[in-house]
């Protein structure tokens, strides 16, 4: 338990802001208290990222941290110890993960507490009573994490005992339905504000597919290869992975994810996708492999599925 004077003045909150609803109004609903004052932190990965978060945080004039987790969430997403959503999702991990890192900057730049928009019962998994407790307690944030949303209907922190925070102030919001979130955000004069949805890629259940035979395949894989996964159409020859470009945006990407040892195949006399090889065993890349890689090239270009006279352009990345 941290130690509290009583007679402070002002307390310094770290809120883990995400940019949706929920934080917005958990934000609001601390500002009343007057004496608080308030820094959000965000956090990105490759799985994530901060653009939403940043656009609110200015729209509702929120100093706001930004902190990169990219290589602490895949060895996570690898092997988590609470398991998976219902794709590749750890959301349990990552919570505890976030608010472990909260903690780490809690202490570093002397704030008081912690706080999120989450709301009981809202999501599942990650909000349910049981959830919210557990990531609580497996982060050391006893008594200093503060849900503004859900307060009246969790523990006090050590704020609300001590008087610093008037629980009165605070809310009991529960469940899935957003009808008071939406009333008080009539009531705070808030326009335009995000609807629901799912920042997090790691939910998507075909991106999930790809990840999931990636880790198959290659254990080891690191960022480069997670970002390979978000773009073009995906084909596995052994151990061998073929991406073939959707347009020419995914095509300029390839070109810029493509690392040593891959392989570039696009046709020299007709416009079409660009083709990725990346091999992930040992052994040399097969001609038929090769073959296979130009037969995708040419069938994802319609105008020339039928063409006799095709040429093709191979490149081995020497470096990168």
């Amino acid at each position: 338990m941290p130690k509290i004077m009583t007679r402070k003045k002002h307390l310094k909150c770290l809120f883990l802001f995400s940019g949706g609803l929920d934080s917005i109004l958990g934000i609001e609903i601390l500002r009343i208290q007057k004496n608080i004052k308030i820094v959000g932190l965000t956090f990105k990965s490759i799985f994530f990222d901060e653009i939403l978060a940043k656009k609110m945080a200015k729209k509702i004039s929120l100093s706001l941290k930004i902190v990169d987790i990219s290589s602490d969430i895949l060895k996570i997403v690898k092997k988590p110890k609470y398991g998976y959503g219902k794709g590749m999702n750890p959301c349990l991990d990552c919570r505890i993960l976030m608010l472990k890192k909260a903690k780490e900057i809690l202490k570093k730049e002397r704030f008081d507490f912690i706080a999120s928009g989450e709301v009981l019962g809202e999501r599942p998994m990650t909000q349910n009573k049981f959830a919210l407790n557990f990531v609580e307690k497996k982060s050391s944030l006893k008594e200093i994490l503060l849900r503004p949303l859900s307060a009246k209907l969790l523990k006090e922190t050590i704020f609300e005992k001590k008087g610093l925070i008037k629980r009165e102030l605070l809310l009991d919001i529960s469940g899935r339905s957003r009808k008071r979130q939406i009333s008080l955000a009539k009531k705070f004069n808030l326009k335009n504000y995000p609807t629901p949805s799912g920042g997090c890629i790691l939910t998507d259940i075909n991106f999930s597919k790809k990840l999931k035979d990636l880790l198959n395949y290659y254990p080891q894989a690191k960022e480069n290869d997670i970002n390979l996964l978000k773009i073009g159409r995906h084909f596995w020859e052994n151990k061998v992975k073929i991406v073939v470009g959707r347009n020419k945006e995914e095509n300029k990407i390839l070109k810029k994810l493509a690392k040593k040892s891959d392989f570039l195949i696009e046709m020299k006399n007709y416009p079409g996708p660009l083709t990725l090889i990346r091999n992930y065993r040992k052994r040399k890349i097969f001609n038929q492999i090769l073959e296979k890689a130009k037969k995708l090239t040419q069938y994802y270009s319609p105008k020339t599925r039928k063409r006799k006279d095709i040429k093709f352009k191979i490149k081995k990345i020497e470096s990168c």
